[in-house]
């Protein structure tokens, strides 16, 4: 009988110790409880693996690969078809944020009916999930149309930008008070308004520039938008590379404005701080991979911090705990969109691919059509 007794306590034992190693399965514990206690599971290459945009997936701790690399700023690019809306600028001329919101409704809309169509986004070619993280809004200023990307922004006016993005992150990421529809991400941080030698040089200002006109919809996208995402500009800002800039990320972004999402690097961006014909902020690979990630940045699109991160930390340019906190904000983004929950228990997992590209759509991205348009009076033979 005694055995009896013994066995049963170390069977509730080891049960209780399994649920306690199994927390991040857990869907009613809370997200950064969850994020820690995978973290706490996973080596140190397999932490420095997932500090990617093409994330590659980790089989025995059931990590499915995943991509933050997604475009849907008037419409998803891919995969599959989708319904297509006027370019940002043209949508910044409706003059209209209401709709903007409804619009940006639509496109998380198909994102959500795409990834339930590919069970999660795991029946894409290339077997990344890229339909829930989203590289979009840009909210530079278009302030020069020598830029050549103009139609990427929404105008050279820093209050409609911001309350046109606001619009939009919020209308692609939902209002469920537990799961985002999607994560949005505010482009490019800060004053990338050219498009010619931006891996090399600097956008050099003062700082009532920077805070009245190259910074408020940026801050708006956060403050009143609450984005999830933030991308690093290429450019170098007063000498110091935005992907590494202490000031930006971390004294604005994230102590000023109380910025709790993840930020991204431009792709190839982490190379252009090391690089001899770029920025050459610092002399080699491992410690851009080092002083990027202590100043901020949490994600790398390119290889830099996945070949260079552990030498970084062995050579003492930064310490695990750094990578253990970029990996945290990138983590409870993916976990906030319910990839590691069951489907039954997220929002949107009824929405069918009937949406895509559907007639009701592309009607709405008729009127978006209609409502861009807009009349220049001539006065007085100036066009």
């Amino acid at each position: 009988m005694k055995k009896l007794i013994l066995l049963l306590i170390f069977m509730q034992l080891g049960a209780a110790v399994s649920k306690a190693q199994d927390l991040y399965k857990n869907m009613n514990a809370p997200i950064h409880e969850r994020v820690q206690d995978l973290l706490s599971k996973l080596t140190i290459e397999e932490k420095v693996s997932l500090l990617r945009a093409t994330s590659p997936g980790i089989e025995r701790m059931g990590i499915d690969k995943y991509y933050m690399g997604n475009e849907a700023l008037h419409g998803i690019i891919r995969p599959g078809k989708f319904t297509v809306f006027p370019q940002a600028i043209g949508l910044a001329s409706m003059w209209n944020p209401e709709l903007h919101h409804i619009i940006a409704g639509v496109i998380s809309d198909e994102a959500r009916a795409r990834w339930n169509e590919l069970e999660r986004g795991k029946k894409q070619k290339d077997q990344f999930s890229d339909l829930l993280t989203f590289w979009s809004p840009t909210v530079n200023m278009a302030r020069d149309p020598r830029w050549g990307r103009d139609e990427e922004n929404y105008g050279e006016d820093p209050f409609l930008t911001g309350k046109i993005a606001v619009e939009y992150i919020k209308g692609m990421q939902g209002d469920d008070p537990k799961y985002y529809k999607t994560i949005a991400t505010a482009k490019h941080f800060a004053a990338n308004n050219y498009e010619k030698g931006r891996h090399s040089t600097s956008s050099d200002m003062d700082a009532r520039n920077l805070r009245e006109y190259y910074l408020p919809a940026f801050e708006m996208a956060v403050k009143e938008g609450n984005v999830r995402s933030v991308m690093s500009a290429y450019n170098a800002l007063n000498g110091i590379p935005c992907g590494a800039n202490h000031e930006l990320l971390i004294d604005i972004l994230r102590t000023e404005w109380g910025f709790n999402g993840f930020v991204t690097s431009d792709c190839g961006a982490v190379d252009d701080v090391y690089q001899s014909n770029r920025h050459h902020f610092v002399n080699t690979a491992a410690e851009a991979s080092a002083v990027s990630i202590v100043n901020g940045e949490d994600l790398n699109c390119g290889n830099t911090f996945q070949d260079y991160c552990k030498e970084a930390i062995e050579k003492g340019y930064m310490q695990e705990a750094d990578l253990d906190t970029a990996l945290v904000r990138v983590f409870e983004a993916r976990f906030s969109v319910g990839e590691f929950d069951n489907a039954s228990n997220v929002p949107w997992r009824s929405i069918s691919d009937d949406v895509l590209d559907c007639e009701e759509h592309r009607q709405l991205a008729y009127k978006a059509a209609q409502e861009a348009i807009v009349l220049l009076k001539n006065n007085n033979n100036i066009l």
